[in-house]
């Protein structure tokens, strides 16, 4: 589950890194601006943004490493 993973490194980046989470069920403009089509789906905004994407689970090293491109 990639929901427990995005809480710990919303913690650990906090202050450097914005964090947010998104309910697909109640945003649909949301789905349909950035076409996301499967869950989950992490967005890596950097200036506003999209510069990289993870689609389905994902391990916590993975998302370090894209954070981490974007500070």
């Amino acid at each position: 589950m990639v929901s427990p993973i995005i809480d710990e490194l919303a913690e650990e980046y906090a202050g450097r890194i914005t964090v947010g989470k998104v309910n697909v069920d109640e945003n649909d403009t949301v789905v349909a601006e950035y076409g996301i089509r499967n869950i989950p789906t992490v967005l890596f905004f950097k200036d506003g943004q999209v510069v990289d994407k993870q689609v389905g689970a994902g391990q916590k090293a993975a998302f370090v490493e894209k954070m981490n491109k974007l500070l």
